[in-house]
């Protein structure tokens, strides 16, 4: 694959190449399966990050037709559980020693008549489903009390049922249940001209359209050998940062709204608005939606004041920032909140901001450099200390490094064309990535032999960061939940792709 470092590995080999990648410093990012051709055997697909400038590793491994089966490698590479779990239900695999070998997109009931995302299932056939109780965890003791909470969550939560063991306010466990809208767009993909597969890309998760829009155009372009222009990608380096800025702005007021700190939430959630404002005055979109191409941008864009209105926003949010930092009782409900270990982030797949607050240091947009970052010298905020706090105060860094990294762009734009043509390559593959505000985005795509989308598969930020969410409740006590989750922020849109 185009992007990528592959081997292609007997099924008895798998697990001595990924442990091998592992003990070398490698990170496994992601897997999945797909079927190269209808009702031919699968292949699957592991992709690692072994570290900054270097290639990504990529293994696969075609499965024998009678035997889709492999050994699970949940055990030694955590992260890896929940994707075997994903290629179980929707690709029919099977992976022996499984340590939770239990649905998780599709609920208990679900009864596919084939793989989901083998190319005979119909896309808009209803998928048979029969009620039936979802399989948790036996308690003992008298005095633990089940307390199930969700789907249905107060404000506008997405969908998601959280069930907390606990005794008093202390939680013992908690077990997190997503996919309850899970979309089916990576089946909704197959098929379709990339350019409109962008605009499915561009709507996995509101909070991200640039980011995974510009992750599904750079596998495109990267399969296409396609050579974007210059100044398309300093502008789609601006993009990404200005919905950066709108997201890390959110997170922060929607963080005040937990800890209750009303007048936070306020002018957290007023300069968010401004700068989806400014979105929507520059480029037509709120959301920043509908620029990006496969091959460069729709239309080019007059940014020529934005530097005025950014310099106009700047010291507001820096104002809004240290007042945060200066605000005991806000701080006292973030500072050990949510504890996640560096070990625990690296073993269990988290990215982004999490990840950097308990001590990783990885960015993609520094270490595997897209669109015009590598034009430009870039800070990683980074903390140690794994708490609630610690992940607020990167996102903050990041926001003001979002702002001069905005205004150095623009300083430097060039001129020139945004587009180039682009010709799709029949069976041609390829491998897009891009550091979004919640985390690491990949996107693999497969052409089919008329060039249309065969396969994409998406791997979104929250898809890792929910997975390892619960290892920071359990042992806390009730009053410090929401302030913990909202502290991940965590999409379930993400998930639900």
């Amino acid at each position: 694959m185009k992007g990528a470092s592959e081997q292609i590995l007997q099924a008895s080999e798998i697990t001595a190449a990924c442990e091998r990648l592992v003990a070398e410093g490698a990170r496994l990012q992601m897997a999945y399966a797909w079927f190269p051709e209808a009702g031919g055997p699968a292949e699957v697909v592991y992709l690692a990050d072994q570290g900054r400038h270097k290639p990504f590793p990529l293994l696969r491994c075609r499965l024998p037709e009678n035997a889709p089966s492999l050994p699970s490698l949940a055990t030694k590479i955590p992260l890896l559980s929940w994707y075997e779990r994903e290629m179980t239900d929707l690709c029919g695999l099977t992976f022996s020693g499984h340590p939770d070998p239990h649905p998780l997109v599709l609920h208990e009931g679900a009864h596919p008549s084939m793989p989901p995302l083998d190319p005979r299932y119909p896309k808009d056939e209803p998928m048979p489903y029969s009620e039936q109780p979802w399989d948790l965890p036996p308690i003992e003791g008298s005095d633990v009390q089940v307390l199930p909470f969700g789907p249905v969550r107060a404000d506008v939560l997405e969908s998601a049922q959280i069930v907390f063991y606990y005794v008093g306010e202390a939680i013992l466990h908690c077990h997190p249940r997503l996919f309850f809208k899970h979309r089916g767009m990576e089946k909704r993909f197959e098929g379709l001209d990339p350019a409109f597969g962008v605009l499915i890309a561009e709507r996995i998760s509101g909070v991200d359209s640039v980011a995974h829009s510009l992750a599904f155009c750079q596998a495109v372009e990267i399969a296409s050998q396609c050579e974007v222009p210059e100044r398309a990608l300093h502008l789609r380096t601006v993009l990404a940062e200005l919905e950066r800025l709108y997201n890390h702005l959110h997170y922060l007021g929607y963080l005040c709204h937990t800890t209750t700190l009303k007048v936070g939430e306020a002018e957290g959630r007023l300069l968010e608005e401004r700068c989806k404002k400014l979105n929507g005055i520059f480029t037509g979109s709120r959301f920043l939606r509908g620029l990006l191409k496969p091959g460069g941008l729709r239309r080019d864009l007059d940014l020529h004041d934005l530097p005025h209105e950014l310099r106009m926003l700047e010291p507001e949010i820096a104002g809004y920032i240290e007042k945060l930092e200066k605000t005991n009782s806000h701080l006292d409900r973030l500072i050990t909140t949510g504890h996640l270990p560096e070990n625990v982030a690296f073993d269990q797949g988290a990215t982004g901001p999490i990840k950097r607050a308990s001590g990783i240091e990885r960015d993609l947009r520094r270490d595997h450099p897209y669109a015009a970052y590598d034009r430009f010298e870039m800070a990683i905020p980074m903390r140690t200390e794994g708490d609630a706090h610690a992940r607020a105060q990167v996102r903050m860094e990041e926001i003001r490094n979002s702002i001069t990294l905005i205004l150095k762009a623009l300083a430097r734009m060039p001129q020139g064309p945004v587009a180039t043509p682009i010709e799709y390559p029949g069976g041609g593959e390829g491998l897009g990535w891009c550091e979004g505000s919640r985390g690491s985005i990949y996107y693999a795509v497969h052409f089919d032999k008329d060039g249309r989308l065969g396969r994409v598969k998406v791997k979104s930020a929250s898809f890792s960061n929910w997975r390892v969410f619960p290892y920071t409740v359990h042992d806390t006590n009730m009053m410090d939940y929401a302030i913990n989750e909202a502290s991940f922020g965590l999409t379930m849109a993400g998930c639900d792709r």
